[in-house]
């Protein structure tokens, strides 16, 4: 499966912005518009730990959307959870698991990363919560 960065991406995706939501897309277009005027450098921007690279490789969702700074290369979206009965470090997401955290009592923090594989370029896309479902 395919997705698109934006509003109509997988993870967090459908309708308007749910409470707790936040879109770090302005802060994105900052970083990137800052490298392509040489304000910031290559190893600046494309600072992708190795385990990062790790799960986006095998864990990540490919986009149609082209590396903003090496331009060669399509995204993968990364998603990650936090809260409790998590590891402290969270727990990356696979394709299904996003729904079945919905379902839980507690209510969780969900990060969406995008990631190029390719030059290490990486930037939090958005944060949403998922979970708090009432008890029967």
């Amino acid at each position: 499966m395919s997705v698109r960065s934006g509003p109509d991406s997988f993870w967090g995706a459908g309708g308007p912005p749910r409470p707790g939501r936040v879109e770090y897309r302005l802060m994105r277009e900052s970083v990137v518009r800052e490298f392509r005027r040489g304000r910031l450098g290559r190893p600046d921007v494309c600072d992708a730990q190795p385990e990062l690279l790790r799960v986006a490789r095998s864990l990540g969702r490919e986009t149609s959307t082209e590396c903003p700074i090496c331009e060669e290369h399509n995204l993968v979206h990364v998603s990650f959870a936090f809260g409790p009965r998590l590891p402290a470090s969270g727990r990356a997401l696979a394709a299904g698991d996003l729904v079945k955290l919905g379902r839980q009592r507690t209510e969780l923090a969900c990060y969406v990363v995008e990631v190029c594989t390719e030059c290490a370029w990486n930037h939090l896309l958005r944060m949403f919560t998922v979970g708090g479902t009432p008890g029967r």
